[in-house]
């Protein structure tokens, strides 16, 4: 039973199933607080362009995107490929890494002598903006950083010839983790820069990096919500 929660709830579809209420929640959230969104949101902007900027438009096209996983979800329900008891055990599981992160992350930093680095201090942007951001960053920096850059990376040394499989994983998840780190440090809300803070966010790049290839998108993307919630949110 348990190898079949780990298998079912690894498979990319529905793993895209799984977060969809991450979505909802996320779109939302930008409506409410007037376009607070994630740094490599480009999803949203581009509703935005493709609605004209009429708010009824894009809530129109969100509409439509939730009609269309609601039919997803029926009919591989009808065919028994999805079971939506998955969605509870992948937020329990979630939520015990996330609880986990930063111990490991610090754990790494300070066998490696680099936590005397670090400072305290989270930005504050307000309860509810600090929630939408965490979910946004749980969701977005999942897609672009390990689905897609992370994955891509993989895929395309992979089929270099007679490259190792272990040397195409280890580029892939270092140089993913070294440009989700420097990320943080771009665009307007961009942090300064620390060597402390770009470490910290390296090492939590690839754990997050070892989540999504080990136990899948899903399961990446709510550990990385939940993980931000508590520092932004509840810290």
């Amino acid at each position: 039973m348990i190898k079949t929660y780990f298998d079912d709830s690894k498979d990319l579809f529905t793993s895209l199933i799984l977060v969809l209420p991450l979505f909802i929640l996320y779109q939302l959230g930008v409506l409410l607080t007037g376009g607070v969104r994630n740094g490599v949101d480009f999803v949203s902007d581009f509703f935005w362009t493709l609605a004209s900027g009429e708010l009824l438009h894009y809530l129109g096209i969100n509409l439509i995107i939730l009609i269309a996983f609601g039919v997803a979800i029926f009919l591989l329900r009808e065919k028994g490929k999805f079971d939506p008891k998955l969605w509870p055990v992948v937020i329990g599981e979630s939520t015990l890494y996330a609880l986990c992160l930063g111990s490991a992350v610090l754990f790494l930093m300070s066998s490696l002598g680099l936590d005397k680095l670090l400072a305290s201090g989270v930005k504050d942007f307000g309860i509810f903006s600090s929630f939408i951001m965490s979910i946004g960053a749980g969701l977005y920096e999942e897609i672009v950083f390990r689905l897609l850059l992370m994955g891509g990376l993989f895929w395309g040394i992979s089929k270099v010839p007679k490259f190792p499989k272990i040397g195409a994983a280890l580029i892939s998840v270092v140089v993913s983790s070294l440009i989700f780190s420097a990320i943080h440090y771009v665009g307007n809300m961009a942090d300064p820069f620390t060597l402390g803070s770009f470490s910290f966010r390296f090492f939590a790049g690839v754990i997050l990096a070892v989540i999504f290839y080990v136990r899948g998108f899903a399961v990446a993307v709510y550990t990385h919500a939940i993980y931000d919630i508590i520092v932004m949110v509840f810290r």
